[in-house]
């Protein structure tokens, strides 16, 4: 595989994005969106399995307009640490319509690379960037081919493009897995949403994981779940096979 950081320009500077490919070829781009702790090594091994099955992955530090100093100590997920503090006063103040305009950054780059293949794009998101992915596909119905949130939080909300209000705007196939366990998308909220999605007739499927909690796929985190973990890959790889090849 071929990997390197490398700054993405927007409107706003320089997003610092980590990619990563086969060595030969060219790959359907996918954007790995980041929960709220920030970019990790965590983060850049799951782009790498990504690569490891044939696409061009790109994970972007979305917190780039607050620094490059936006990177966090393992007590970031501890309540009331210092770490935690730092990021909540940068996550805080995150809305949906800049993070679209990184996506088309991102796409943008991606057509000028001789190892992504042009044509459709897929993107999924993970805790405050669930939300992201889902408005994505609705902001680029043309290019987003597949869409997928994993315990994406608060995906019905007041928010300027709320995921809940475009699910019919997205031509892509939307996949949304769930935790059972989550307080940042309870499952009053969940089965909103479900009536939503079914409405929407988007091809896709809402998923919940049963027993287990916000955080599930991340093998660093307290709450990791292995059998739901590969689970979510499984699901992630399907939808990809079928939508960007």
């Amino acid at each position: 595989m071929i990997e390197q950081t490398l700054d993405i320009v927007t409107k706003d500077g320089a997003m610092e994005t980590f990619i990563v490919h086969p060595d030969r070829g060219a790959h359907p781009p996918v954007l790995l969106l980041m929960d709220a702790p920030g970019v990790r090594d965590e983060l850049r091994d799951m782009a790498r399995r990504l690569a490891t099955v044939g696409y061009y992955a790109m994970l972007p530090n979305l917190y780039y307009r607050a620094g490059r100093d936006t990177m966090y100590g393992p007590d970031v997920t501890t309540k009331g640490s210092a770490e935690q503090a730092r990021m909540r006063a940068v996550r805080t103040k995150m809305t949906i319509p800049p993070v679209m305009a990184d996506v088309a950054a991102m796409i943008a780059h991606a057509d000028g690379q001789a190892a992504a293949k042009p044509g459709p794009v897929g993107t999924h998101g993970y805790c405050m960037s669930g939300p992201y992915s889902l408005a994505a596909a609705a902001r680029y119905p043309d290019r987003i081919a597949a869409a997928a949130s994993f315990y994406g939080t608060w995906l019905v909300s007041e928010n300027e493009e709320s995921p809940h209000l475009n699910l019919g705007k997205a031509k892509g196939e939307l996949y949304i897995g769930c935790a059972e366990h989550d307080e940042l998308a309870p499952l009053p909220m969940v089965a909103e949403l479900k009536a939503l999605f079914d409405k929407s007739g988007n091809p896709g499927e809402l998923e919940m994981y049963p027993t287990v909690h916000h955080g599930f796929a991340f093998p660093q985190r307290w709450c990791y779940d292995k059998p739901a973990a590969e689970r979510h890959w499984e699901r992630l790889i399907a939808l990809y096979r079928r939508r960007l090849g």
